[in-house]
């Protein structure tokens, strides 16, 4: 946390810090070039498909790329832990890591979830999304993080010794096992860092630790994904509830989250195609 410091400030230390930042990843030149024809399109919906994923659980589902799907609030303020890979190569999964280094913290409209290496391109685009209002708190929160992981019950062991099961973590490896016949093994090692979706988070102003507070999601709230290749989601509805006192609980007041998947009566994307994987030529100098 960087408050133990051992050795004093150099002469030229404020000189130092005062360097200017610098965006490590300008996004300037990633362009959503089909916008407004997703804004067109997700005016002319129809509901094909809709799954509930109960507390303290997680559920499998599957959009056709081209076709959109929401994530909804529907019973009482409640967070979720996404995964999404490419519904016909698992190893081609959501990167939150590099997500975040090109769009932020936090992610809403406009805002796309990258794969991982090698291939890097978006897997979903959010095209609408009830909680931008919301911005940036006076603690430093927002709402759909990218900087959690997803609670897991290895650092609930780790931190109270418990041996807790229904963690977000092993809410993902369950719903692939039971749905999609995989190993335990194999399951686990699929499940990647999340999107969490609905949770209000930030980094404190004196630590710089990772904090939650109150999701300010009510019953009708959603978040609204274009599916930019055919997918597989999974989503947990957080053992936390709202997670305005902590994330993995059973006391905690959980409900459900809806997914409702979409096609649309439009026929402006007829000639619309998946993007193609990064055209790095994956020579590493060798």
């Amino acid at each position: 946390m960087k408050n133990n410091s051992q050795h004093p400030k150099p002469e030229d230390g404020e000189k130092r810090k005062l360097k200017k930042p610098v965006i490590c990843y300008p996004n300037e030149t990633i362009k959503i070039d089909r916008w407004s024809d997703y804004q067109i399109a997700r005016k002319n919906l129809n509901k094909i498909d809709e799954i509930i994923i109960p507390p303290r659980d997680a559920k499998c589902f599957e959009v056709k790329a081209g076709n959109f799907f929401r994530i909804e609030s529907i019973d009482g303020p409640q967070v979720g832990d996404l995964n999404l890979f490419n519904l016909g190569n698992y190893d081609e999964k959501f990167y939150s890591g590099k997500t975040r280094a090109l769009h932020g913290t936090h992610l809403s409209s406009k805002d796309q979830m990258w794969s991982s290496f090698p291939y890097l391109r978006p897997l979903v685009t959010i095209t609408y999304d009830t909680l931008d209002w919301y911005g940036f708190d006076q603690d430093g929160g927002s709402v759909h993080d990218v900087i959690g992981t997803r609670c897991d019950p290895y650092t609930k062991n780790l931190l109270s010794n418990d041996q807790y099961h229904f963690c977000c973590h092993s809410n993902l490896t369950r719903a692939l096992v039971k749905e999609k016949k995989l190993e335990q093994k194999e399951a686990e090692s699929l499940v990647h860092d999340v999107l969490n979706v609905f949770m209000c988070t930030g980094f404190t102003n004196d630590t710089h630790q990772y904090f939650m507070k109150a999701s300010p999601v009510r019953p009708g709230d959603y978040i609204e994904f274009f599916a930019e290749l055919d997918l597989l989601g999974v989503l947990s509805a957080c053992p936390g509830g709202d997670c305005s006192a902590e994330h993995s609980s059973d006391t905690a007041t959980c409900y459900p989250l809806k997914v409702s998947v979409f096609n649309s009566n439009s026929n402006v994307l007829k000639d619309w195609e998946s993007p193609l994987i990064s055209k790095y030529n994956r020579s590493h100098g060798i």
